[in-house]
């Protein structure tokens, strides 16, 4: 049970990686719970939430679609690497969570770069017979050994 849990996490990873790529809003709120809510840090030095930003409150389909479709109207994207470091299951199986290292630079029209660069976890809940994406930390860095 285990390792077909990690790979439906290991999927919807895939699932948004894929959402990013080519620019589809509509696959990319399949992976988000009802209930989602996305803080951000202001830097990706940010490690203490204190100075973290709510970017996304409370999931509102209609809202959130507006949002996300004016990041993909407004950058063209150059290139996207996003590496699956680690899942974890809890032992009830109803929680997981994808450590991600993504690294994705943009291209706004100004011509200038946008790059995301850093660690997410990505924590998901089941939903009945599916997972969904609950929460997110934003891409931050990490000294890593």
């Amino acid at each position: 049970m285990l390792l077909e849990v990690k790979r439906q996490i290991q999927e919807i990873v895939d699932r948004e990686t894929r959402a990013w790529e080519t620019k589809d809003v509509d696959l990319l709120l399949t992976v988000m719970h009802p209930d989602m809510v996305w803080p951000w840090p202001r830097t990706p030095d940010s490690q203490d939430p204190m100075d973290w930003e709510l970017v996304m409150g409370r999931f509102d389909r209609a809202r959130w679609r507006r949002a996300l479709q004016h990041i993909f109207d407004s950058l063209s994207m150059v290139s996207n690497r996003r590496i699956t470091r680690k899942i974890v299951v809890s032992s009830e199986g109803d929680g997981a969570f994808a450590v991600v290292d993504v690294d994705t630079l943009w291209k706004k029209h100004d011509g200038s770069d946008l790059h995301w660069k850093g660690r997410a976890c990505k924590v998901y809940t089941r939903v009945g017979e599916e997972w969904k994406m609950i929460f997110q930390t934003g891409l931050l860095t990490y000294d890593v050994r």
